[in-house]
C-alpha cells in the first residue's frame, strides 16, 4: 500500500508500521488523487476488511477529507483541509504520550456485528 510524500517524511517508522485504517485509505487515496473507487476497491488495495475501509470513509467524509458520490469515493481537493488532518494527527500522538493509547481489541469488542450501510447498498 502506498502513503502519499507528507506522511512519509512527517512520520516516524514505527508509526508507519502501525498506520490507522483512516491514515491507510487516505494514503491510498491521495496516492491516487486522480481518481474515484468502490470502498470494496479500495479494501482490497489495502488488504483490509470492506467493512472497516466504509466505517473509515463515512468518517473521513465527515470530516470532509474524503468526497462521496453514488459508491464511489476520491480524496478532497481541499489541501488546506487536508493539512489540518496532518495536524490531528500529531495532536492525538500528543495525547497517546500524555493518557495512553487507545486498546484496539477494546474497540473491536464492541464495534457492530453487522456491515455498515454503505456496504450494504453495494451487494
Amino acid at each position: 500500500m502506498s502513503i502519499d510524500r507528507d506522511t512519509f517524511e512527517k512520520t516516524s517508522k514505527d508509526e508507519l508500521e502501525e498506520l490507522s485504517v483512516p491514515d491507510q485509505v487516505l494514503g491510498f487515496l491521495a496516492a491516487n488523487e486522480d481518481r474515484a473507487f468502490k470502498a470494496r476497491e479500495i479494501a482490497s488495495q489495502i488488504g483490509v476488511n470492506e467493512g472497516v475501509v466504509s466505517t473509515a470513509l463515512s468518517r473521513l467524509k465527515d470530516r470532509s477529507l474524503v468526497e462521496h458520490k453514488a459508491t464511489y469515493w476520491a480524496i478532497t481537493d481541499d489541501a488546506e483541509r487536508l493539512e489540518g488532518y496532518s495536524g490531528c494527527e500529531r495532536a492525538t500522538a500528543l495525547f497517546n504520550d500524555q493518557l495512553g493509547t487507545e486498546v484496539k481489541k477494546a474497540w473491536r469488542e464492541h464495534a457492530p456485528q453487522k456491515p455498515h450501510p454503505s456496504v450494504e447498498d453495494e451487494q
